[in-house]
């Protein structure tokens, strides 16, 4: 049995003193091991809402990130804190990179605090290879074949011999988790296109239905024909449900919610999914 705690969204349930904030964290509990996947913009709001819903952070096996955006790996340096525990840290190997955006000013939106600060509390795997984390539960890597439709719009910058370049942001990385109905996809932005990512999903894993989709879909600023196109491709592969939030934005979410009605639900912090 999987179950899946949205520990943190950028909305909060209605009636309930669970915080929302910018940015995603789930716990995936997968036969009794718990992945930590993201970690939220700051600690404090997470930490209250893991207290809430009874998830000791103590009980967390390893944390995956999905990528490097202050938004899922702000709160890492508070957690693992709160772990008090020497942990497994999945992640892509340019994790730690410079990355940066220039609206409306000049900042950082990547990593907050450095892995040597880190090191003590945390053993990082850094690798772009998909590999089974747990048994039935893969991290899809990098996502190298992307489909034509999904170019990233994000304009963020990296800098490559001391020159400073487009950011590709191929350290997007997802969660796969194989199931007899099919595969759980969870997802942090999306930035990798999500279609490509499920049918990376579906390569690794060996299945051919798609369970479920969970995350953030990043076509909050996609273009109608964008949006339309993922509709389609979601119909093609037969995606049976999907839990979406975070940055996927209410046009999307909206023509979503027209094409597939029943099977589309919204993401908020404290949704409980079970499969």
């Amino acid at each position: 049995m999987t179950t899946i705690y949205t520990l943190i969204e950028d909305h909060s349930g209605y009636g309930t003193s669970l915080l929302g904030q910018h940015g995603v964290s789930f716990l995936i509990d997968h036969e009794g091991t718990k992945i930590l996947f993201d970690t939220g913009c700051e600690s404090e709001p997470l930490l209250h809402n893991m207290e809430k819903m009874h998830v000791d952070p103590g009980d967390i096996d390893c944390i995956f990130l999905s990528h490097c955006h202050y938004d899922h790996t702000g709160g890492l340096w508070g957690l693992l804190k709160a772990i008090g525990k020497r942990i497994p840290v999945i992640a892509h190997p340019t994790l730690f990179r410079e990355h940066i955006s220039l609206t409306p000013r000049i900042r950082s939106v990547g990593m907050k605090v450095s892995k040597d600060m880190m090191d003590p509390y945390a053993d990082f795997l850094l690798t772009g290879d998909p590999f089974e984390i747990t048994k039935d539960v893969f991290s899809t890597g990098e996502i190298i074949s992307r489909t034509d439709f999904e170019t990233h719009t994000l304009k963020v910058y990296t800098v490559k011999d001391g020159t400073l370049i487009r950011d590709p942001l191929m350290d997007d990385m997802s969660i796969a988790i194989s199931t007899p109905d099919g595969v759980i996809v969870v997802s942090g932005c999306s930035h990798a296109g999500i279609v490509s990512i499920l049918n990376h999903s579906l390569k690794i894993t060996g299945t051919s239905e798609i369970k479920a989709v969970i995350g953030g879909l990043h076509l909050i600023d996609a273009e109608k024909e964008r949006i339309s196109k993922t509709i389609d491709s979601f119909k093609s592969l037969h995606v049976q449900k999907m839990y979406i939030g975070h940055c996927t934005g209410f046009k999307a979410e909206s023509a979503f919610y027209n094409a597939f009605r029943d099977q589309f639900h919204t993401l908020y912090s404290g949704r409980i999914m079970k499969f």
